[in-house]
């Protein structure tokens, strides 16, 4: 086993920070002080890496055979590492690992870097954290903002307790507070500054409600589709908030409430009538599209927000699902071409066609051009064009 000494485990930090400025994020020196300051190993000291397919090994830093260091080059090589699998926590799993996908991890420092910077964190400024996860964000929220300031919920027990113990080895005693992240932390409210660590199809209105104004909101945004967004909103005062998506593409998992701790499957039930569709037809659309990420995100707006998707890729052909309560839609590339099968009364696929073609007509629009706005009315996403021409979308 290497184990590093102070030196090594600054200069550790240092070539952390490098690789997170030679990137596509400007450093603040305040945020970078602040990567400078906080270990990450601390608030990882187990994690996930993958065998193959999808089989996971735990990792320690004391596992046989890390006499090279790897363990420390992962820690700090500013990849995201994966914390828990179909919920069970790296610590806890077997030595020979699991098997499922990832339910939590520590983000990718760079990530974390553009999002700490949009979010402003003055020294003061009174800060919710949703998803306190292995509470490497909360420290460094807690590095800038003073530790007094800053509250972190998560809906898991275990993730509480060890990030609120790593946390104080650390130096940092934050109100680290076991909630449903989507209810926020109303006894600490008003907040100058939220941000999240996890997806949501739409902001919680809660999280505006206790925000101060003139508060600056960090949410990542993300429904059925990989192409997730990162909203920056400031709350008005008249209690509404708008602002932009920001240019970083990110797939957060989503956000649970507590009620989904042990709740497992979708949240309503979908209309299944064996294999048989009710109507076929092609499509000049490969269900690939929804794989590019920088269509994904736009292909989001267009769907019905109760809207799931599934896919698979066997020999080469991909099949993609697209699912409400009363619909199913399949389409697959096959050796004539893309075929479209749904059942129930509406093909699902036809809107993603549509969204297809505005998406080139408007030349392959960036997340940094569209806006955000929460209002009593509803959520919604706007884009204008040079034009003049506006389209607007509801979340």
């Amino acid at each position: 086993m290497k184990v590093l000494d102070d030196q090594a485990l600054i200069a550790a930090r240092v070539r952390l920070v490098e690789r997170i400025a030679a990137g596509d994020v400007v450093l603040s020196s305040r945020i970078a002080e602040a990567f400078l300051n906080v270990p990450r190993h601390v608030f990882t000291p187990v994690f996930y890496r993958r065998e193959y397919g999808d089989r996971f090994v735990p990792w320690r830093a004391d596992d046989t055979g890390d006499a090279d260091g790897a363990w420390w080059d992962a820690v700090y090589s500013g990849e995201s590492l994966i914390t828990e699998v179909d919920g069970v926590h790296a610590e806890h799993a077997p030595p020979e690992g699991v098997f499922g996908a990832p339910t939590s991890s520590s983000t990718a420092p760079d990530l974390m870097a553009d999002m700490l910077d949009a979010l402003d964190p003055t020294p003061g400024a009174r800060t919710l954290e949703i998803g306190t996860g292995s509470g490497y964000n909360t420290a460094l929220l807690s590095r800038l903002v003073g530790a007094d300031n800053v509250t972190t919920v998560d809906h898991t027990p275990h993730l509480v307790a060890t990030a609120r113990q790593r946390l104080k080895v650390a130096g940092f005693t934050p109100d680290v507070v076991p909630a449903d992240g989507t209810a926020g932390w109303a006894p600490n409210a008003p907040y100058d500054r939220l941000i999240a660590t996890a997806s949501v199809p739409r902001v919680p209105d809660t999280w505006i409600e206790q925000c101060a104004p003139g508060a600056v909101l960090v949410v990542p945004l993300k429904g059925t589709l990989a192409g997730g967004s990162i909203a920056w909103l400031k709350k008005l005062p008249d209690g509404t908030a708008a602002g932009r998506l920001m240019h970083t593409p990110a797939a957060f998992m989503p956000l649970l409430p507590r009620t989904d701790v042990t709740e497992k499957g979708p949240r309503f039930a979908h209309r299944e009538t064996g294999h048989a569709a009710d109507r076929t037809r092609t499509s000049p659309l490969t269900p690939r599209v929804l794989d590019d990420w920088t269509f994904s995100f736009f292909a989001q707006l267009h769907l019905d927000p109760h809207t799931t998707r599934t896919f698979t890729h066997i020999d080469g052909r991909h099949s993609t699902t697209l699912r409400t309560p009363n619909d199913r839609t399949t389409v697959t590339d096959t050796d004539d071409g893309t075929e479209v099968a749904w059942v129930g009364g509406r093909d699902l696929w036809a809107p993603m066609e549509q969204a297809h073609r505005l998406w080139l007509e408007l030349n392959r629009p960036r997340r940094e051009w569209f806006t955000v706005e929460v209002v009593s009315t509803g959520q919604y996403v706007s884009l204008e064009t040079p034009a003049g021409d506006a389209y607007t979308w509801t979340l």
